[in-house]
């Protein structure tokens, strides 16, 4: 049976799907079609593409090996201080990106927090395509803790006593009952870590820099590429809108 909806609703829903679709459509339509490929393929676009592909696919490897221990912790177990931790793990959320950026330049530059270790090291992480890595990680990371935390919280843990009294150890309970109970919820919230990462700008900006080829992300290219030639900045938009679309349709298919 399907419930009837207020038509003031469905009006108001109307201007909300108008709001967010006629930007796009704008920007669809200003595309110089004409010189769309060649402006795609060049050897700045590309870089700038595959950079982001690369960097995006291991900042969300890192969401999960991090992301998923956090979450469990936080759903599973109890400890004094633990809202303060999840409020400051899922600080990245609502903090400015650059601010998120002079946060790691100052944990892991080479005037930062941990310089002195990472010069005994022989490590230069800031303005690396491991910065960009890192910064991509920091914004993305509280997507998938939310999401596997908000699933954890959600089949209970009903299954995972039943299987603790009949004497499997934590692990195996993990392994076996936990984890494909909210293997939906996680490949969700791996999803979209990945499309948090592709998107990703004043973080990496701050902390990794500009340079093509190293830390010159497709965000960035269309930023300085608006500057100088918006025929390009646009294709190159459309480019990351496409890669967008494609990654909430496969989240929402999960």
């Amino acid at each position: 049976m399907t419930l009837r909806v207020p038509k003031w609703v469905l009006a108001v829903a109307a201007l909300g799907a108008l709001f967010v679709v006629l930007p796009l459509v704008a920007m669809v339509a200003r595309v110089n079609w004409g010189a769309f490929i060649p402006l795609v393929t060049s050897s700045s676009s590309l870089d700038a593409l595959l950079l982001s592909l690369r960097t995006s696919t291991i900042a969300t490897v890192l969401c999960i090996v991090l992301g998923v221990p956090m979450a469990i912790v936080l759903a599973r177990t109890a400890f004094p201080g633990q809202r303060i931790l999840r409020s400051l793990v899922l600080l990245p959320l609502v903090l400015p990106p650059v601010v998120g950026g002079i946060a790691l330049l100052y944990t892991f530059g080479r005037q930062g927090l941990l310089r002195e270790p990472m010069n005994v090291l022989g490590i230069q992480i800031a303005f690396s395509t491991t910065a960009v890595i890192l910064a991509q990680t920091f914004v993305a990371l509280p997507f998938l803790v939310l999401s596997l935390e908000g699933a954890l919280r959600t089949v209970g843990t009903r299954y995972e006593a039943v299987a603790a009294t009949l004497g499997a150890r934590p692990t195996t309970v993990l392994r076996r009952i936990t984890l494909p109970l909210v293997l939906p919820a996680l490949l969700s919230g791996a999803i979209l870590s990945f499309a948090r990462a592709l998107g990703e700008f004043g973080a990496t900006l701050t902390f990794a820099g500009s340079l093509q080829g190293v830390t010159r992300t497709l965000p960035l290219e269309i930023y300085l590429q608006r500057e100088t030639d918006p025929d390009a900045a646009v294709a190159l938009s459309l480019v990351l809108v496409a890669v967008a679309i494609l990654v909430v349709g496969l989240a929402g298919r999960v």
